[in-house]
């Protein structure tokens, strides 16, 4: 989107995998002018980050895209550990949890990256944007009214402020000189890929473990005939990323005669990264997803905390757009950072820990702002649930918070400062049930409680604030 007359835009998105993606939706049905652009010549084509969570689910419900995830997702079948044909252990990575009122989505749900970009491609399509594939940034630079952006095309575009989401490698990153701090261990590394294997049943993740030689696992991707692979290797062994190299691994690892990779679709190498970047905010120009972080694959946090980085920045940058203060976009990183940095520790220990056990600090339902500028006796996710109307109507709270917009809920008459403010969707519902302990809790449109009060008068201030 943005016009082709001036290459002029709102918000330029730099890279299109799920932060990027994430984002242009948000900044599309917001109407917010933007370009997503892709050094990328099409679209991923493999699994990498899989696991998507429940905090993430309900992003990717209010963005409209979770019932077709839902459909040809799954929740991660039990484990099947053995040396050789010897079977040592047997278990769920996570425990199995029904939906309640307050969380509709309790479980990990696998599904290959692949997929879940294409649903938010064809989402995106849906609100009338796309993505710009081998159009690579080389070159930026800033100054107080935007971000002048030069193409590998030979394109300048001039946009108001620029988000970067491309990858632990950030070009943008990098040119800024913005600090990556944390470590890279080049002596652990992972051989990943995609591939078709006979004699398998798909029920399991299977995991072999040969003294002396290593583990590999494979995971049957959802609503697919294909495995995702994964080995660790050992320090100095750089294996052949074809099929025949796969093949060699498979057979030293699990010690099987009969079962044999059929096909190679999609192959990495993958070194543990744990870094995290200085800041997230550069005058006009903001990092997310794994521009600000990188992590290990140990409890599915990279993708997951991407998503949610580009769904705190889309309604702030939409708002200061649209005549709120700027300040409101230095809240940003003000919010995720911390988040981050709380996942990238969890996802680390985890990985020392070589732990396949899950719990529910890795489904980022409990994470936070409290204490930040834009928390006010709040800060925490807004639980969805049941209530009625103050006309008896019964409705789903997440029924009620899905959209672009800010959403009131009060146990009283609806204040008239809530009209009163210029500029702003609000929703405003009474409701016959309260909803906590005050008269009013105002819910951000990223599904945040921003205020909770009795106070009008609080009520306004913080109004005016966002």
């Amino acid at each position: 989107m943005g016009s082709d007359t001036d290459n002029r835009t709102d918000v330029l998105v730099v890279g299109a995998g799920p932060t990027g993606l994430t984002l242009a939706i948000d900044l599309a049905r917001r109407g917010v002018g933007f370009r997503i652009v892709e050094k990328a010549p099409r679209p991923f084509d493999g699994s990498k980050g899989k696991g998507l969570q429940p905090r993430t689910l309900e992003v990717f419900d209010d963005l409209g895209v979770v019932d077709p995830l839902l459909e040809t997702g799954t929740v991660y079948p039990p484990l099947r550990v053995r040396i050789g044909r010897v079977p040592v252990y047997r278990g769920r990575m996570h425990k199995l949890k029904d939906p309640t009122p307050a969380v509709p989505y309790p479980m990990v749900i696998m599904n290959p990256q692949w997929r879940t970009e294409a649903v938010l491609r064809e989402r995106l399509a849906e609100l009338g944007g796309t993505v710009e594939q081998g159009a690579e940034l080389v070159g930026l630079r800033q100054d107080e009214d935007g971000v002048s952006a030069v193409l590998g095309t030979g394109e300048t575009v001039r946009a108001g402020y620029l988000v970067a989401a491309d990858g632990g490698r950030s070009f943008v990153r990098k040119t800024l000189e913005v600090g990556f701090a944390g470590e890279t261990r080049d002596e652990e590394r992972m051989l990943i890929g995609d591939v078709r294997i006979d004699g398998l049943d798909r029920a399991h993740i299977h995991v072999w473990v040969r003294p002396g030689k290593g583990m590999v696992a494979l995971f049957p991707m959802a609503g697919t005939d294909t495995f995702q692979f994964m080995a660790q290797l050992r320090p100095g062994v750089t294996p052949e990323l074809t099929l025949s190299g796969f093949r060699k691994v498979f057979a030293e690892r699990s010690m099987l005669r009969d079962v044999q990779i059929g096909e190679l679709l999609w192959a990495s190498l993958y070194r543990v990264n744990i870094r995290m970047a200085e800041r997230y905010r550069v005058g006009r120009v903001f990092l997310a997803g794994d521009a600000a972080h990188v992590h290990s694959p140990a409890g599915g946090q990279g993708l997951n905390t991407g998503v949610q980085d580009a769904y705190n920045l889309g309604w702030k940058l939409a708002r200061v757009l649209s005549g709120a203060p700027e300040a409101l976009l230095d809240t940003y990183e003000e919010e995720r950072l911390p988040v981050a940095a709380h996942a990238l520790g969890l996802s680390t220990a985890l990985h020392d820990k070589k732990a396949y056990k899950r719990d529910e600090e890795t489904q980022q339902l409990l994470l936070s702002y409290r204490g930040g500028s834009l928390a006010r006796r709040g800060g925490d996710r807004a639980p969805d649930g049941r209530r009625h109307l103050a006309d008896g109507t019964p409705v789903r709270l997440f029924d009620l918070f899905r959209g672009p917009h800010f959403t009131l809920l009060s146990s009283g008459p609806v204040p008239a400062v809530v009209a009163d403010v210029p500029g702003r969707e609000i929703h405003a519902h009474e409701l016959a049930e309260p909803y906590g302990d005050e008269t009013y809790v105002l819910v951000r449109p990223d599904g945040y409680i921003g205020l909770a009060t009795s106070s009008v008068e609080e009520l306004a201030a913080y109004l005016a604030m966002v």
